[in-house]
This record gives C-alpha cells, sequence and structure tokens, in this order.
C-alpha cells in the first residue's frame, strides 16, 4: 500500500467519521495531563520519559508535519517546530535543553493544529490518502497517550483522571479469577501479517506470507502475579543458570530481586500503582517485566514464549474442515471491533483486571485475553517481512529499529481499541520493564 499509489478503491472515512476521531483523540491526551501541576511537567532525565511539553509539541507537530505539510504543503505554523518536535532530529537527551514554549503555548499550539486538521475537511470528501494520513496522525497519538499513561507510572505521579473509569475493586469489576492450562494448536500452513484487503495497516504489517507452524501448545491466559512470585520466592532473581547473560548483567546492574513496583508488606506482597501501594493482585497479569525477566522465569517454569507467529496463529487462527483457515481473524473473537465485554482495552478499569474476566473475546483456540490487559513479550526479534520496502510516510517507523527489539503483540489495558488487532506488532528494546508488558508461555 504504496501511499503514493493509494486510490479511491482503498478505504475512506468520512469526513464527519475523521472529525470525530481527531477531536476524541486529543480530548484524550489533554485529559491524561491536564490535572499536574506545572511543576509535575518539569521532569527529570530520565532515559524512558519525555518533558511533557515536548511530548505534546510532538503530537501536534506530528499532525502538521505528516497530514498538514504532506497533503497541503503549508509553511510551518512554528517556525522552529522541527528543531524543536522532530524526534529523528532532536536527540532524547537534548529535549531537556530545548527552549521549548510554556505549558499556555504549547496548547494553543496544539489547538491551532488540531482547527486546521479540522477545517481542511468540512468542504470536502476525504480521499483515501487522506484517510490514511488523518488515521496515521490519530493513532501516533494514541501511542504517545499510552506512553503518558506509563511515564505517570514512572515518576510516580496519580493515576490519570479519566472519565468513564470503573473501579476494578468495586462490584462492577470483572473477577473470574486464574485461568489455568493450554490449548493444543495443530500447526500447519499459516500466513502471518496484514492483509491487502484490511482499511489501515503499518508498514511493518505488510505483508501476509506463507509459514509453516509446528504443533504446540500454548497457555489460555497470560502468566498472573501469583505464578510470578513464586518464582520470585523460589530465588529466582538470584540463581544466574536461569538468565541469559545480558539478563543476568541487566539484573546485577538495576540491582533487582522482584519486579520493578513490587514491595513485600506486612501481609503480603504488595504493588506501586502509580503513586499509591496496594496488595498484589494474585489472579491479574504480572506486568512491568521486561525480557529477561520473563526469560528467566520461563526457564525455571520449564515453559518458552511463543514466537511471534505462533502468537498470532493462536490468536487469530481458525480451524476448518482442512486445518487451519487460510482467512484468520482480525481480532480474536472474529471482525468485529472490540465491544466493552470482549477485552480490557481504552483504559476503562485504569489496570489490569483478572486474567479470567472477558470470556466473550476467546480466540478460536481458546486464549483468553490477547487483546488487552497486558502487551505480551514473545520469542521474537522485530525484523520486517519477507519483501518489506520503505513506502511508508513516517519513514522512521521502523526501519530504524530492525533487529534490535523483540516483537510484543496484543495490547494493554492503556492501549486503544482502534490501534489494537491480531496483526499489530509493538516492539521494544527487551530491557524495558516500564511499559505495560506480561507474558504468556508454551509447552516445551
Amino acid at each position: 500500500m504504496n501511499i503514493k499509489n493509494l486510490n479511491e478503491k482503498h478505504f475512506k472515512l468520512s469526513a464527519s467519521e475523521l472529525i470525530q476521531q481527531v477531536n476524541e483523540s486529543r480530548e484524550r491526551t489533554l485529559a491524561l495531563v491536564s490535572d499536574l501541576e506545572d511543576s509535575q511537567f518539569t521532569v527529570p532525565l530520565v532515559e524512558h520519559i519525555n518533558p511533557f511539553s515536548w511530548e505534546l509539541g510532538h503530537i501536534a507537530f506530528f499532525y502538521e508535519a505528516f497530514l498538514l505539510q504532506l497533503l497541503d504543503q503549508t509553511d510551518a505554523l512554528m517556525e522552529n517546530a522541527n528543531d524543536l518536535y522532530n524526534s529523528f532530529e532532536v536527540d532524547h537527551d537534548n529535549r531537556w535543553g530545548l527552549p521549548l514554549p510554556s505549558r499556555e503555548e504549547t496548547l494553543d499550539y496544539m489547538q491551532r493544529i488540531q482547527e486546521m486538521c479540522v477545517t481542511r475537511l468540512d468542504s470536502h470528501v476525504p480521499s483515501a490518502k487522506e484517510t490514511y494520513l488523518y488515521l496515521l496522525a490519530v493513532l501516533h497519538e494514541d501511542m504517545h497517550g499510552e506512553a503518558f499513561t506509563y511515564m505517570r507510572q514512572t515518576l510516580n505521579y496519580p493515576e490519570p483522571q479519566l472519565d468513564q473509569v470503573q473501579n476494578i475493586s468495586s462490584s462492577n469489576g470483572p473477577g473470574s479469577g486464574p485461568l489455568r492450562g493450554d490449548v493444543k494448536i495443530p500447526g500447519g500452513m499459516f500466513q502471518p501479517g496484514a492483509t491487502v484487503d484490511l482499511p489501515f495497516v503499518f508498514d511493518n504489517e505488510k505483508w501476509n506470507h506463507p509459514t509453516e507452524v509446528l504443533p504446540f501448545q500454548i497457555a489460555r491466559a497470560p502468566v498472573t502475579n501469583a505464578e510470578f512470585a513464586e518464582f520470585v520466592e523460589d530465588g529466582g532473581y538470584l540463581n544466574h543458570t536461569l538468565w541469559s547473560t545480558q539478563g543476568w548483567l541487566w539484573k546485577m546492574k538495576k540491582g533487582y530481586q522482584h519486579p520493578a513496583y513490587w514491595s513485600r508488606g506486612e501481609s503480603g506482597w504488595l504493588r506501586r500503582h502509580y503513586n499509591q501501594w496496594v496488595s498484589m493482585e494474585e489472579h491479574a497479569p504480572v506486568i512491568h517485566v521486561n525480557w529477561y525477566e520473563v526469560e528467566a522465569y520461563c526457564n525455571w517454569a520449564n515453559r518458552r514464549l511463543p514466537t511471534e507467529v505462533e502468537w498470532e496463529m493462536a490468536a487469530g487462527g481458525e480451524l476448518g474442515d482442512n486445518g487451519i483457515k487460510e482467512r484468520k481473524r482480525r481480532y480474536p473473537w472474529g471482525d468485529d471491533p472490540n465491544t466493552e465485554n470482549r477485552a480490557n482495552l481504552d483504559s476503562r478499569f485504569m489496570g489490569c483486571v483478572d486474567v479470567g474476566a472477558f470470556p466473550k473475546g476467546d480466540s478460536a483456540f481458546g486464549c483468553r485475553q490477547m487483546l488487552g490487559n497486558v502487551w505480551e513479550w514473545t520469542a521474537s526479534s522485530f525484523y520486517p517481512f519477507p519483501g518489506y520496502v520503505v513506502d511508508f510516510p513516517y519513514k522512521e517507523y521502523s526501519a530504524p529499529w530492525f533487529g534490535y527489539r523483540k516483537v510484543l503483540k496484543g495490547g494493554a489495558w492503556a492501549t486503544r481499541s482502534r490501534l489494537a488487532n491480531n496483526n499489530y506488532r509493538n516492539f521494544f528494546l527487551p530491557y524495558r520493564n516500564d511499559i505495560f508488558a506480561g507474558f504468556r508461555t508454551c509447552a516445551k
């Protein structure tokens, strides 16, 4: 799907639909930071966070650079915006020394860009190219919205104040406890990757390609806090034979003896949820564990991580009369978009729920919560699919990261529903434990 070759045969949304998505995403972004004091916008130089004002300006700059300027060749609204907000021109550590506009000036810049994006849709029917670029900008903003949620966790800030958030501990919160056991996947020919008929795809999802998969068994649900605690209490963080060389070096450098936000209380394990310590939710998935910790757990449990292809097959595959159907599901439950009873997405519960919740979101093979709750690490390194070419407007989205990162699949509780599907490939460095990541295992 070369952006230059999009035509009227490709997917389009109406102007009102695009306007709704632009406005809704921006409303969510602002709500994620509106309660913060000005002093909280000033953050320490930490590897995986950005100054809040920089992050907000970068979101607006993306709309301007990859939508307004690409479509209309408009002049920059802020003369030095590229020097401030282009993430590939400005090194991470240098963002603290930039002459960033004030909070009020940043919000004004965001509003003016938003108004320009909305206004240009009022007078015509959007083309397929316009639809694609608007969706790209909206999804990019959604990703940064999720980043705000884990930035606040890293900084020990209060949880975001969003409307329609439900209390997990109340009677309205989904319980359902653990969900133990494996499901058997018969294997066969499967085609990971996006198909050409989909309305929107990222460059690293292109394209589906035949892959032979051997039969395997995969857990019905992600590993829970209670299960991971057994590994910790059995000395898993002290036994170097369970860890890879790189993982052990990371652990020794950081000094961890348990996951980052855990602490031993008088009555058991506690977990820091934003700026509060809460009792460990034993049936919720373990979260904030990195790939090295996950690898060590698998060695301890005599299990393994699924490959990316195995994960996608368990999530999207479906048995037919002659083996796995050629056509796979877009979501674990089918092709219809998410509803509130299928997955824990969109920050509806502001945290993880029991792994046994949301049975209506099961895959055809009986795997639960393959979308939502936590991102799931896979065994696979992040590489392009066969035939990959750089034909994406945002050329730096994938290509610079191939080979250095691990693939995560699914989506977390803070991920937006419009982003999460079986094809989506997230990718992070293996030592990242600030993101909302957990894992499920396969039998060896």
